[in-house]
């Protein structure tokens, strides 16, 4: 089983304020938990993909620094060491973005695909899913 995170706005009313309708809610976004493959194989351009800006910035500036300071067998190891710590933290960095942008988690589901984590997400919270208009 694999937890995701739940990333959404918190429910609305039907009304804004004096009457006006409320502006259309944005869909959750599912996070998976866990370590990720793509931050680990291609480090800065994930972040950058990702509108991570400082975490790429200082991918990048990690990496030029290792590679030219370190001696050769250093130098890989602690590219490699940098990837990793990418592959780990590359989720949770994005969690603290959705967080920023007002997106907080508001739930978390354990399943054992996407798939499978939206229908459990739909069971346990349908306040949360939107049927589309």
């Amino acid at each position: 089983m694999r937890l995701y995170t739940v990333h959404g706005e918190p429910p609305r009313q039907e009304t804004g304020p004096e009457g006006w309708p409320a502006p259309k809610q944005r869909p959750p976004v599912l996070l998976r938990d866990g370590f990720s493959i793509y931050p680990f194989l291609f480090g800065f351009l994930w972040f950058l993909a990702k509108r991570l800006w400082i975490e790429a910035l200082v991918m990048l500036a990690l990496s030029v620094a290792a590679a030219l300071l370190l001696p050769a067998p250093f130098a890989g190891f602690a590219l490699l060491a940098l990837h990793l710590i990418a592959g780990f933290e590359g989720r949770d960095r994005e969690r603290a973005r959705l967080a920023r942008r007002g997106r907080p988690v508001l739930a978390v589901v354990a399943a054992p695909d996407m798939d499978m984590a939206w229908f459990r997400l739909a069971a346990q919270r349908p306040d949360l899913v939107q049927a589309p208009p």
